[in-house]
């Protein structure tokens, strides 16, 4: 079999395509049509939000508009999603909700600040969360094995 060996300039052809590549699929600016797309896809037509409305005069307009922005402007999924009982999702009970991975807090005990411009602070509040969920995570598991026993 023939020794195979990889000559300079073949070697600089394979560089040259493998950059132009890795600049053409991760550095390319997206157009603005498609970002003017993306954003006409996350609202809702107001002629929809209005013929909703008038076919079922108990919802509230921003329930329409937040479900005609989840299913993509689609007025027939809206008015399906009504007329099979299960009604619209509201957005206000959703926001409302406390969020599951969130570890719940204890009455009394201040609420930490948002966020912090100082990157030591953000960092000390980060870690300080990270501990948090560690134990309470440790505390489930113990629990969990706790009761495993009793069982067995």
């Amino acid at each position: 079999m023939a020794d195979q060996t990889l000559n300079l300039p073949s070697l600089f052809v394979v560089l040259l395509i493998l950059v132009i590549s890795i600049r053409y699929f991760f550095f390319t600016a997206p157009n603005s049509t498609s970002l003017r797309a993306a954003s006409d896809r996350n609202t809702a037509n107001p002629e929809h939000i209005e013929q909703i409305a008038q076919m079922f005069p108990q919802l509230s307009r921003r329930d329409i508009q937040w479900d005609l922005q989840r299913n993509g402007g689609s007025v027939q999924a809206t008015t399906e999603r009504v007329l099979s009982g299960r009604g619209l999702e509201r957005l206000h009970h959703r926001l409302s909700q406390p969020e599951v991975t969130q570890p719940q807090e204890e009455e009394g005990k201040p609420k930490p600040p948002a966020w912090s411009q100082n990157k030591a602070e953000r960092q000390a509040l980060l870690q300080k969360r990270r501990e948090d969920m560690v134990l309470a995570a440790r505390r489930k598991f113990e629990e969990k094995e706790r009761r495993e026993r009793v069982e067995k």
